[in-house]
């Protein structure tokens, strides 16, 4: 029995020659015809649109949404206001992140909480709320040329600033429009009622705007050094281990696992993240060793080959008390094949002075 879930936009993506995959329980497209470097290109230097509607979206509403969300999420809100987007973390008692969340506050009293596919069903049963996934699509058109294009259908949307926050009617619907995205790259992500996907779908095609998979989607985040639950974070990886002590609302009273938080900024991280560059075309992989002179000091998370560096990057975790920095030289052992490579300041791209 098929258990997956499906986009509203699953005909659209297999008319248009995408090739659909399991994630995170539902049926996904990780690249059409032209394939996932040309997709990844062309959010470099153009645009592309992701279907995302498998992310989840629970939606806290009334008077109590922003105390329930203050004393649960990592994230301080008062750095906010309504109209804004803000990133945070769902942890464990032990500090381990449960979930990485994007949290749009749509209006002084309305909270659309946007957790992983996988991860919905634990955001709710930590937030509460409504569950209102299945009611909506959400289009990620993302790029240098996302807002330039989206302007030929729609001036509204296009005029959403980075981490903006907007309700509006567009063509007699109903749309939530957010500044945000995860490529590296500026863009917008628009939430239109499931009746209404192909509409949109269709308008952000007809702007010039390349349809891309999720290959695509995850090339373009590891350039961009993003971290991605069940890989930089987990629950059992902290958000200071993961080098995101920015994520952590300090001055908050209380929030789950801060006090194993204030304890592991008391004494240490035994583990950081770090960017690794290798020679070569060969991309590094996930749980390939990280070595120096033979002796494993680490492991990768997240490895490819980077279309714009041209060579092969990761990032992984490191023990501090190898007392590696960066420009240090290491070794990535792919399947008994040593990588030679060196740190490197995240994000890998843009490219940073080193």
């Amino acid at each position: 029995m098929d258990e997956a879930r499906h986009s509203p936009l699953e005909q659209v993506h297999i008319d248009l020659g995408a090739k659909l995959v399991p994630f995170g329980g539902w049926d996904m497209p990780i690249a059409y015809g032209d394939g996932t470097l040309a997709e990844h290109k062309a959010c470099r230097t153009s645009a592309v649109v992701f279907d995302v509607s498998h992310l989840g979206t629970v939606r806290l509403s009334g008077e109590g949404a922003f105390s329930t969300l203050q004393r649960t999420l990592t994230n301080d809100l008062n750095r906010i206001q309504p109209g804004r987007a803000q990133y945070t973390h769902l942890l464990n008692e032990q500090g381990g992140v449960v979930d990485d969340i994007i949290v749009w506050w749509v209006s002084e009293n309305r909270f659309d909480v946007m957790p992983n596919a996988s991860n919905t069903t634990s955001a709710r049963a930590a937030l509460g709320g409504t569950e209102v996934t299945g009611e909506r699509a959400v289009l990620a058109v993302q790029g240098p040329m996302a807002r330039t294009m989206v302007a030929n259908f729609s001036p509204e949307i296009a005029a959403i600033g980075r981490f903006q926050v907007a309700e509006m009617i567009v063509d007699g619907t109903e749309v939530v429009v957010a500044g945000t995205g995860y490529t590296g790259e500026d863009g917008l992500e628009i939430a239109v009622p499931v009746d209404a996907a192909q509409k949109f779908f269709s308008k952000i095609l007809d702007a010039g705007v390349i349809p891309a998979g999720l290959g695509a989607r995850d090339t373009l985040r590891l350039e961009a050094g993003l971290p991605l639950h069940g890989h930089e974070l987990s629950p059992s990886i902290t958000p200071l281990q993961a080098n995101l002590n920015w994520v952590i609302g300090w001055n908050k009273e209380t929030f789950i696992g801060r006090g194993a938080l204030e304890a592991e900024r008391r004494d240490g991280s035994l583990r950081r993240l770090v960017g690794i560059v290798t020679e070569g075309r060969q991309p590094p992989r996930e749980g390939a060793s990280i070595e120096v002179q033979g002796s494993v000091v680490g492991e990768v998370t997240s490895g490819n080959f980077s279309p714009m560096l041209g060579s092969g990057i990761a990032m992984g975790f490191i023990d501090t008390a190898a007392g590696l920095g960066l420009g240090d030289t290491v070794e990535v052992v792919v399947r008994g094949r040593a990588l030679n490579g060196h740190l490197v300041q995240l994000p890998f791209w843009p490219i940073k002075e080193r």
